[in-house]
């Protein structure tokens, strides 16, 4: 668990060293996975003759990455807490998703195995990097204010979002139906700019926050096949440590469960815009703008109010707001018509809704986590809610072939299934009771 104070005083540059590297990885996942490659993907690198089955090949490259993050996560992870090297291990991984980024620009058109390995590459790297800058934040905060600082952290990488979203309005200049070969070939660019975003994006992080973690007993300066083996047996006597954290096992279902509707929302964004209400080019880049600039408001807005209502209460709060926004989507026709408004405006505004919420479960997830953590552990317990989080990626994935079999409106269903389901199982999560066994002033 968390405690009062950290070991060593954090300085202020430190959280804003930490913070950065949320606003540096942003603009993979917000450029590459949700706005701009993911449509370009299936619209122009997967041929005409494979066109069919465009929403499934999108569908192998993050269920493909997101397996390999599952069973490298809780493995380095815990080779993280034996040796002390937690920023060693998150520059590794840096380093493979940045080049992986980079990668994307030798792609042609036809050429999906390239596309799927590169895609595959960066994105493992960027979800383990996830799991193992999340691992500093109860480093780097108190049990009073971790809310806020992770929420801080998620307002900071959604700026990071925008901007790189505001960088491509630069780069992407031409039309798809007037000069397809530019546009081509400005999509390609833009992925150097983005691998060049995130690796300097993230240099302020291993510039400022400094390494805490210190070596567990007997494995300073220990060889790899030290901790190999040591790591292994950790891993295998993972009944144990189901046993030693028992609520944050449960709500890491739970998480599992309503992260799986996250997943989609970001993984098909790009695409359900694109080909289902046709919204493309700048004005695609627009939404994603709204999107990125509502999500910083409710990943800092709902910091702030999760040190008072609690972890708990603020994720049930923005699920109830995530169904709100998929319900509109849902029945974005007759609430367009209701409104008087388009229905690109519509879904712009429905996205802002969304939005919302979307940092705020991110951020109050990460921060429960942090909360329930032992020091000792932290590097392993986070790398598992990656894993977790992961797994949540591989069942959204399923709205790939279900949208290609039954249409994607009809497939939104799905996603509030998960959110119902997920909502119900935390709140069945005696969260509050297991704090209280520690810490007696945290309200959940």
């Amino acid at each position: 668990m968390i405690g009062n104070k950290p070991t060593l005083a954090v300085k202020k540059r430190e959280i804003f060293g930490w913070a950065m590297y949320d606003f540096a990885n942003s603009s993979y996942t917000t450029v590459v996975v949700t706005f701009i490659y993911s449509a370009f993907f299936v619209n122009y690198i997967v041929p005409p003759e494979l066109a069919h089955l465009k929403n499934t090949f999108w569908s192998i490259a993050v269920a493909l990455s997101t397996a390999l993050a599952i069973i490298l996560a809780p493995f380095v992870g815990v080779l993280c807490d034996f040796s002390g090297n937690k920023k060693q291990f998150l520059a590794w991984c840096t380093l493979a998703s940045v080049l992986g980024t980079a990668g994307l620009f030798f792609v042609d058109p036809g050429q999906v195995g390239l596309g799927l390995l590169f895609l595959v590459i960066s994105n493992t790297g960027w979800m383990l990097s996830e799991s193992f800058i999340a691992s500093f934040l109860p480093e780097l905060a108190t049990r009073k204010n971790i809310g806020k600082v992770s929420g801080i952290g998620w307002g900071i990488g959604y700026i990071g979002g925008l901007l790189s979203l505001l960088l491509m309005f630069r780069i992407i200049t031409s039309s798809a139906q007037l000069d397809v070969a530019a546009y081509i070939d400005e999509n390609q660019l833009a992925m150097i700019f983005i691998a060049l975003f995130y690796a300097l994006g993230a240099l302020p992080t291993f510039l400022l926050v400094r390494e805490r973690a210190q070596p567990q007993p007997g494995f300073a300066n220990a060889k790899l096949t030290t901790l190999l083996k040591a790591g292994t047996e950790r891993i295998l006597a993972m009944k144990g440590l189901v046993e030693e954290y028992p609520v944050l096992f449960r709500f890491f279902i739970a998480f599992m469960v309503y992260s799986a509707g996250i997943s989609v929302v970001v993984k098909f964004f790009g695409i359900y815009a694109q080909e289902e209400i046709g919204i493309t080019g700048s004005t695609l880049v627009l939404i994603g703008a709204t999107l990125q600039l509502s999500s910083m408001i409710g990943a800092i807005g709902f910091g702030f109010l999760e040190d008072r209502l609690g972890c708990k209460s603020t994720i049930l709060l923005s699920l109830l707001w995530w169904l709100l926004g998929i319900i509109g989507i849902y029945g974005l026709t007759p609430l367009a018509t209701l409104f008087g408004l388009s229905q690109e405006s519509m879904f712009t505004v429905l996205a802002f809704v969304a939005g919302s919420a979307l940092g705020a479960t991110q951020s109050a997830s990460r921060a429960l986590v942090g909360l329930l953590a032992h020091p000792k552990d932290s590097a392993l317990l986070f790398g598992l809610w990656g894993t977790f989080g992961r797994f949540a990626i591989i069942i959204g994935m399923s709205f790939g072939p279900i949208s290609d079999l039954l249409g994607r409106h009809t497939a939104l269903l799905f996603i509030m299934l998960y959110f119902i389901l997920g909502a119900l199982m935390l709140m069945a999560v005696p969260i509050g009771k297991a704090l209280r066994s520690t810490v007696n002033d945290v309200s959940i």
